[in-house]
């Protein structure tokens, strides 16, 4: 670990006690943003209990989160070049804290969501571009590094969330849920002013068109895959779509006439870009189904309680948490498209084994299979975020972090929604959906091996060719 902040001749980035602050900044922050996604889900029940409400409004508590996050994580990472990541990472602080205070103060539940909204569209900032700050605090030579400690956090955060929520409740009421963030946010902060790296604004102008239309493509397509999970009808779901659809083309239309564009199409034009952000895509498709069908398979075929499932669960985050740092510092030396591979294929044989449990099947057998997956894609994901953000030059960075957050994000939703519409077939089963999941992932190890040969410079510095504003 110490090697991380070692401060060599001809390093960019942060020196090395500094980048050791700043490091931890980043950690907290993505701790808060990330356990405050999945800590409330177990608090459900309680809160409509005490809020007087049915379970059905409930959920709106962790859907609005996560909602208002998928909708502004690409126009948070543009309006960074305006603002600059340092305050924008700091601005979305000061909100999540806040609101946090508000969440915990709330007693109905209308002010309630209001505060949840706005906590997700501090913490959307915030993760928006997480990953490229790392690529400003620690020299090119340390990307993979970074990365890898930037997916042990996000692993640590979902693998603790349930957990720590439940021992959270079974000591305090549910706003301590939220009222933890407002100390912790405060330290933060200090710290974030003092050692998040100082820049210059890179952008002029603003987008604000491209950003309404992404805010409505991205939200019309969350909602109609959240219908297609939760067997909304189907005029209304073909409707969301053709609406995303629409206010899609729209956006990449307008991307091509701005002068300042939320997202340079120029960035896609990158074949390691593109090809790293499609396999993150479908890796996490077939993560967030498996996370669904595992809890159905446990608790509906096997027969075992809710807390149990929860520590059947455990070695996936956990072999992630193990796995990735190691990962990171191995596409350092090596090439990570290769290493992305391998554990893609890791990943591939581990569902496959999940995928053909018996109902009877030993615990050691659950567990063994569940590490495998984790320790797979432990293995790809640092080395993959590596290979999306180093193809790009650095002053894309952060809109290459915002295609990265939305990517994961998009992933998540749609593999939930998969498992929905898997289940609404009259022959279909759990095992049917977890195939479905083994094909995702096959379909990203093959393009993950097609760009293998790709993968020559470690860094890209160099800037893109942008077209002249209103070019095709």
């Amino acid at each position: 670990m110490s090697r991380l902040f070692e401060t060599r001749p001809g390093d960019d980035g942060l020196p090395g006690p500094q980048r050791r602050i700043a490091v931890w900044v980043l950690i907290l922050g993505t701790l808060m943003a990330v356990l405050d996604a999945n800590m409330v889900n177990i608090a459900l029940p309680t809160l409509a209990r005490d809020l007087d409400v049915e379970p059905s409004r409930a959920v709106w508590i962790v859907n609005l989160y996560q909602l208002v996050g998928a909708v502004s994580l690409i126009a948070f990472a543009a309006l960074s070049e305006l603002v600059t990541r340092r305050l924008l990472y700091i601005g979305g602080l000061v909100v999540f804290t806040l609101a946090s205070l508000g969440c915990a103060l709330a007693r109905e539940l209308e002010p309630l969501l209001i505060w949840r909204a706005l906590q997700g569209l501090g913490a959307a900032a915030m993760l928006s571009i997480g990953p490229s700050l790392y690529r400003s605090i620690f020299p090119s030579r340390l990307l993979g590094s970074a990365l890898g400690i930037s997916a042990m956090v996000v692993a640590l955060g979902y693998a603790s969330g349930p957990s720590l929520g439940g021992m959270l409740l079974t000591v305090a009421d549910w706003p301590w849920l939220f009222a933890l963030n407002v100390p912790v946010g405060c330290v933060v902060l200090l710290l974030a002013w003092r050692t998040l790296p100082r820049e210059t604004h890179r952008s002029r102008g603003f987008d604000v068109w491209g950003a309404l239309l992404s805010a409505i493509t991205l939200g019309a397509l969350v909602m109609a895959m959240d219908g297609l999970g939760h067997a909304a009808s189907a005029r209304q779901t073909v409707g969301l779509f053709a609406l995303g659809g629409a206010c899609g083309w729209a956006f990449v239309q307008r991307q091509r006439r701005a002068e300042y564009p939320l997202l340079p199409l120029s960035i896609f034009a990158e074949p390691r870009f593109s090809l790293a952000a499609l396999v993150s895509n479908l890796a996490f498709i077939a993560q967030g189904l498996a996370f669904v069908c595992l809890s159905f398979l446990y608790q509906s075929q096997m027969s075992y309680s809710p807390l149990e499932t929860a520590w059947l669960f455990t070695p996936w985050p956990l072999a992630i948490m193990l796995i990735g740092p190691l990962a990171g510092r191995l596409a350092d030396r090596y090439n990570a498209t290769l290493l992305a591979s391998l554990g893609l294929a890791l990943l591939l044989v581990g569902l496959a084994l999940l995928a053909m449990l018996r109902s009877d099947a030993a615990v050691v057998d659950i567990l063994w299979r569940t590490a495998l997956c984790g320790l797979g894609f432990g293995l790809y994901q640092s080395p993959n975020n590596r290979e999306l953000l180093s193809s790009v030059p650095r002053a894309l960075s952060a809109n290459a972090s915002g295609v990265m957050s939305t990517v994961r994000t998009f992933g998540q939703s749609l593999g939930v929604a998969l498992v929905g519409v898997v289940l609404a077939w009259p022959a279909a089963n759990v095992q049917a959906a977890l195939w479905l999941g083994c094909a995702a992932v096959a379909l990203a190890l093959l393009a993950s091996v097609w760009r293998i040969p790709m993968t020559s410079a470690p860094v890209r510095d160099e800037p893109f060719e942008r077209p002249s504003p209103g070019s095709r």
